[in-house]
């Protein structure tokens, strides 16, 4: 079952008319009606909450009700890239769940490391540092630097059946040590030559817009508003 969003009208002399605010002064003249309208549920496919707000962030516009996938449904990512990957998860959850479902898979492809990390991002190390220390190991003596950001994005039906899906590319390149102490992961060490700071520099706005994720959002959003989810 989706959300309720209450909704305010006054109902006088000219009709109904949407009104905003505290109710203040009600009198004989006046009434307030409330009505209810369904906001539609859409499971985001991952256990991660923090991906939940990623989410939200951008999806917020929209009027879906977000919640993560339920514990108990584990989907392997069996996927040879990351558009793959994003399919299958919110294929699998959609099934599970009989709601819609979004995914995204993201990842660090590193041109002189023949698109390494890539799949493997969020396990090319132990921790942050550690997959940061190993990317500028790795890299060492290297003089091509450019890589690049990939977000994956992709919408399942209740059925499993993909609705739309797109994916998101910020080109960049890896500086030789760290910079900034914003964000999270690699990103200390992505350089944006467009905004002539990494995304550990940006404001968390300005990673919105420009980021892989913001980049895949802005691509698909006008085909999202014009969905009827049901």
């Amino acid at each position: 079952m989706g959300g309720r969003l209450g909704l305010r009208w006054s109902v006088g002399i000219h009709g109904l008319t949407p009104t905003y605010g505290s109710w203040l002064n009600v009198n004989a003249h006046w009434r307030v009606l409330t009505l209810s309208v369904d906001m539609p549920t859409v499971i985001v496919a991952t256990g991660n909450p923090g991906k939940l707000k990623e989410m939200q962030v951008y999806l917020t516009p929209l009027g879906w009700e977000l919640q993560l996938k339920p514990t108990d449904i584990d989907v392997d990512e069996t996927g040879t890239t990351f558009m793959e990957n994003a399919r299958l998860k919110a294929s699998e959850v959609a099934i599970a769940t009989q709601q819609w479902a979004i995914a995204d898979d993201s990842g660090l492809q590193i041109d002189a490391l023949n698109g390494a990390p890539g799949l493997y991002s969020a396990r090319y190390g132990t921790d942050d540092q550690d997959r940061i220390n190993r990317v500028l190991r790795e890299l060492s003596g290297t003089q091509d630097r450019s890589a690049q950001f990939v977000c994956a994005l992709a919408l399942a039906r209740p059925d499993g059946t993909i609705a739309l899906e797109t994916e998101g590319i910020c080109a960049g390149e890896i500086l030789p040590a760290p910079k900034g102490t914003n964000g999270f992961g690699y990103d200390p060490i992505f350089y944006v030559p467009s905004q002539r700071k990494t995304f550990a520099e940006m404001s968390d706005q300005q990673k919105e817009t420009h980021s892989h994720r913001g980049i895949a959002f802005a691509q698909i959003m006008a085909e999202l508003r014009q969905l009827t989810l049901s």
